[in-house]
């Protein structure tokens, strides 16, 4: 019998994860994968994708597992043959649906289909000595060894568990980590040109999902199931909505843009703020989305026209140079939503946490710095300048935002508070700048925003 590796999710996985070792990113390489299996059952699909970005997520606390019952130390292990452990010790301790002999046997054909049939008995012993001794693992004590819980249980590398104790305290690094481990929602962004949320809404029950709104942000959706057997929503394709965490929506609400505004959206791509830009300036705003790659321009024009988003120029942009060419003073708004570490969407982009390392983010921070020193004189005087990133770390955010004011008198920061809903008031700290945690409101991802206004 000729077994199709195309569709087989486990061997998927098992495939994309090894890119993913190589540099890949997980979400790319998935849709890659999937372009070639196009007939993948929608379940199957599903199956892959829980297995890639779970082995992601959960790596640490697996080897934790499997080094308990392994006789030889994991990284002395093939790699292939240790990607294969992890497979199948996150189905049987972490999907209740595949029965723990169906995942022990899958795991042994995996290892033979690559051609490691003088691993298929270690690979076998292993993963059975797992499934008998699950119910007895000894994870650290999050109370008396916060630290290594954050590591071993919660799967975080060590620098990063170390940073969230020192910045958040035991009780809450705890509860940041455990929601770091969590799949993150779908998040859409009802695209407010064409549709109300409460329409998207109908129209989505309709089709079968189960969706919610979103708690802040006016255009967002929560997609909580959908059908049984049904394809994922292609937002690539709708012009509805888009996904976008709801963190994320927040961004260009604080930026504020109005109809007949010139707008410059300094690191744009792919593009998600520059279209909600355009949607909260009703297609009346003149916006400058600048990138550093001709293919991720593409995407932001092509991400305008799916939508029907208008006003929008592309421009090529690299702001390490010193020179642009756009003259002083001659945007009403800038948001720099900058490069930064990722950490705020760890479970979105779960490889980052095993990539990311302490000197990259001082590298970051002094490469955001530069930025906002090259736009800030393109803010006219009495305009704003709104600086967001997708992490937590200080370095990258009041860190940041501290050493700006200091460099540049003729701004100051504004305090979001009055400028935004009630409601969004526990979402900004004692500063009034947006800092926001997944385990403290309501599964969003970690954001910060600072404004500053030209004087």
């Amino acid at each position: 019998m000729v077994v199709n590796n195309t569709l087989d999710p486990r061997r998927i996985a098992f495939e994309v994860l090894g890119r993913v070792e190589q540099g890949a990113f997980a979400d790319l390489a998935l849709d890659a994968a999937f372009s070639k299996a196009c007939d993948l059952d929608p379940r199957d699909r599903g199956l892959a994708t829980e297995l890639v970005y779970g082995v992601l997520r959960c790596q640490g606390r697996l080897d934790f597992a499997l080094s308990g019952v392994s006789r030889q130390p994991l990284p002395h292990l093939e790699s292939a043959v240790l990607r294969v452990l992890r497979l199948g010790a996150y189905q049987i301790l972490h999907l209740d649906r595949v029965p723990e002999r169906a995942a022990v046997h899958e795991a042994v054909e995996l290892i033979k289909q690559l051609g490691l049939e003088r691993a298929a008995g270690f690979v076998n012993g292993v993963l059975r000595g797992l499934a008998r001794g699950q119910e007895h693992l000894a994870w650290p004590d999050p109370q008396r060894r916060p630290l290594d819980h954050l590591i071993h249980a919660l799967s975080l590398p060590s620098w990063l568990a170390e940073r969230l104790l020192a910045q958040l305290g035991s009780k809450e690094a705890l509860a940041a980590g455990a929601s770091f481990l969590e799949p993150a929602a779908l998040v859409l962004r009802a695209n407010t040109l064409c549709r109300e949320r409460d329409t998207l809404l109908d129209e989505l029950e309709r089709e079968g999902y189960r969706v919610e709104p979103t708690g802040y942000a006016p255009e967002g959706i929560r997609v909580l199931a959908r059908p049984e057997g049904k394809r994922p929503l292609n937002w690539k394709t709708e012009g509805r909505f888009q996904a976008q965490d709801e963190a994320s929506m927040l961004v260009a609400h604080l930026l504020s843009p109005q109809p007949g505004e010139r707008v410059l959206d300094a690191c744009a791509a792919p593009g998600g703020k520059t279209t909600q830009i355009a949607a909260l300036a009703n297609n009346s705003a003149a916006i400058t989305a600048c990138d550093l790659y001709p293919a991720r321009l593409k995407l932001i024009r092509q991400g305008a026209e799916r939508l029907g988003c208008l006003g929008i120029e592309t421009v090529l942009q690299d702001w390490r140079q010193p020179d642009s060419d756009f003259p002083p003073g001659s945007f009403d708004r800038v948001l720099v939503d900058a490069p930064c570490s990722g950490l705020g969407v760890l479970r979105r982009n779960p490889e980052i946490r095993w990539r990311r390392t302490p000197g990259e983010i001082a590298e970051l921070a002094a490469l955001q710095k530069t930025i906002l020193w090259r736009t800030a004189p393109l803010v006219r005087p009495g305009g704003t300048l709104l600086y967001s990133v997708c992490t937590f770390s200080p370095e990258e955010t009041d860190g940041v935002a501290a050493a700006f004011l200091a460099a540049h008198p003729s701004f100051r920061a504004v305090d979001l508070r009055p400028l935004a809903p009630l409601s969004w008031r526990p979402l900004c700290d004692a500063d009034g700048r947006l800092r926001t945690w997944p385990h403290r409101h309501g599964g969003m991802d970690a954001f910060f925003a600072v404004r500053f206004e030209r004087v």
